[in-house]
């Protein structure tokens, strides 16, 4: 596998922006995984704190891009940066035009830990057509709906509270999502936002809308999302339908 280090202009963001990639080597069209980090981390986390790497080698023709998505929970912010759309309108062109890319739906997944599993799940929702999967780690998804009178951070980002959830709440997104991505959500059983997992598991299967769920022994850490990540890139690979490397375990 090679490594690349990418510097892109964010128009919607509104400066350069940095993400890691791990690139195949074999030849294209690569399906990519666009991989979130967590609220205190950076692009640099998963290469640097996981065997991600090493992991990707099973799935050789997988790209793998990791953007920095600062404190921003994948959002465009009411009075802060406009993440999401960075993202959507800015890095995925972006790495469509510099490589050869399955530039479609079926060659697209996402995932994350912690604020970028709210992240993952929440674009998956919000651009059902951009991505054949989505996962999330220990996820956030309740961060945008409920209150926030005293997260100032959060009330930046989403603005005053909107009964019944606003455009980045991943319940009402649940409701309203029409030919959604397959879904993958998991959690450690000591996580401290456990209830996060539970309560968004439990309102998906309450609306019937179809996901993957499971708890692990653990809690909110890189110990857990070292291991659980080899789940996830199993699970994307199915939906991708990508074959592992011959020999691989």
């Amino acid at each position: 596998m090679a490594f690349a280090e990418l510097h892109y202009n964010s128009f919607h963001v509104g400066k350069y922006m940095e993400a890691w990639a791990i690139l195949p080597e074999v030849p294209g069209p690569w399906p990519v995984l666009y991989l979130l980090h967590g609220r205190s981390d950076d692009n640099t986390s998963w290469c640097r704190k996981t065997s991600i790497e090493r992991y990707a080698e099973k799935w050789p023709q997988l790209m793998i891009v990791m953007p920095d998505s600062g404190r921003s929970f994948s959002c465009d912010g009411v009075n802060a940066p406009a993440y999401e759309s960075g993202f959507v309108k800015d890095l995925v062109p972006f790495i469509d035009r510099s490589f050869n890319t399955r530039a479609e739906k079926a060659g697209r997944c996402i995932g994350g830990l912690s604020m970028g599993g709210y992240g993952a799940i929440k674009l998956a929702l919000q651009h059902p057509d951009l991505f054949v999967s989505a996962h999330g780690h220990s996820g956030a998804y309740n961060w945008a709906h409920g209150w926030r009178d005293e997260d100032k951070e959060a009330q930046l980002i989403l603005g005053d509270f909107v009964e019944g959830g606003g455009p980045n709440d991943c319940y009402r997104l649940a409701d309203e999502v029409k030919n959604p991505p397959a879904l993958r959500i998991d959690c450690g059983v000591e996580d401290f936002i456990l209830d996060h997992s539970r309560d968004f598991h439990a309102y998906l299967d309450k609306i019937g809308l179809p996901h993957e769920y499971a708890e692990f022994p653990m809690g909110h850490g890189w110990d857990y999302w070292d291991i659980h990540i080899q789940d996830a890139l199993e699970f994307h690979a199915r939906h991708l339908g990508i074959a592992a490397k011959a020999g691989s375990m």
